[in-house]
């Protein structure tokens, strides 16, 4: 059974960052699928941050481009997304995603999904 499991979430001060990470498990090798991270607010579509495709690739929604970086970790199965510069608008619940194939853009949908993880950023 895959099951992603997203972690780092939390409260913080706007201008600040953080590292949210996606633990992964049921699958042969995270590597072999394109994966991604996602947002979603109440009353609001979900919105599709970055992806990162099997070849290393990575594509980030142009709204979002500059202050968010997707990453694999080199040994463990572990996502990782860095949101810099964070706002009040970015608070959201932040999920990470695998598809079905080796690479994707943001804007496609993934077929497994974490339960997401609380990003609050007030002052």
């Amino acid at each position: 059974q895959v099951q992603l499991v997203e972690s780092g979430g939390g409260l913080v001060q706007p201008g600040g960052s953080l590292r949210l990470s996606c633990e992964v498990s049921g699958l042969r090798r995270l590597d072999y699928y394109a994966s991604g991270w996602f947002r979603q607010t109440p009353g609001k579509e979900r919105e599709g941050i970055a992806t990162i495709s099997v070849n290393g690739r990575t594509f980030y929604a142009d709204s979002m481009k500059g202050r968010v970086n997707i990453s694999r970790d080199h040994d463990e199965p572990i996502l990782y997304l860095e949101i810099n510069n964070l706002e009040p608008s970015d608070t959201a619940v932040y999920y990470c995603a695998v598809f079905d194939y080796p690479a994707a853009t943001p804007d496609q949908t993934p077929i497994y999904w974490g339960q997401g993880t609380q990003v609050t950023v007030s002052s």
